[in-house]
């Protein structure tokens, strides 16, 4: 296993070497500093978007209901991978929506018709992943809760 210091290539922090000066190669390697502070900005992200968002929460308390429903019912490993990806979905519309309203209003501070245009149509993408994933939500559980309704 390679150490993980400055003694080791592969570790080096890119950072202390100029990128753009002729002759000079970019280091092969990760800069961990700057993956963490990656990873630190989109939970940021993510935090804002549950702030400040309403449908956001919306997306949260029904994503935490599905996962209920799919242990409840205990879904095949299957069935809960396309669940995830259906909650991922929904989740990176959302996220996307809501960047894409902050852009707008920070070049477009007064009313355009462009501008919301822009809105509408990332909001319609959103709505066209919750649909997608409550139609996937139906066919994963409505037979479960068919088998149910049987046992009454």
């Amino acid at each position: 296993m390679p150490k993980m210091s400055s003694e080791n290539p592969l570790f080096r922090s890119t950072q202390s070497m100029p990128m753009n000066q002729p002759g000079k190669k970019k280091p092969i390697g990760i800069d961990w500093a700057k993956m963490v502070g990656s990873f630190v900005f989109a939970g940021r992200g993510l935090w804002l978007v549950l702030r400040r968002e309403n449908n956001a929460r919306v997306h949260l308390l029904a994503a935490c209901m599905v996962v209920v429903a799919g242990a409840f019912f205990r879904v095949s490993a299957g069935e809960w991978l396309a669940l995830l990806l259906l909650i991922a979905l929904v989740w990176v519309a959302e996220a996307i929506n809501s960047a894409i309203e902050r852009l707008v209003d920070l070049v477009s501070p007064t009313p355009h018709p462009l501008a919301g245009q822009a809105k509408d149509m990332a909001a319609g993408a959103v709505l066209a992943a919750a649909i997608a994933a409550f139609i996937g939500g139906l066919v994963i559980f409505l037979p479960k809760i068919s088998q149910l309704e049987l046992l009454w």
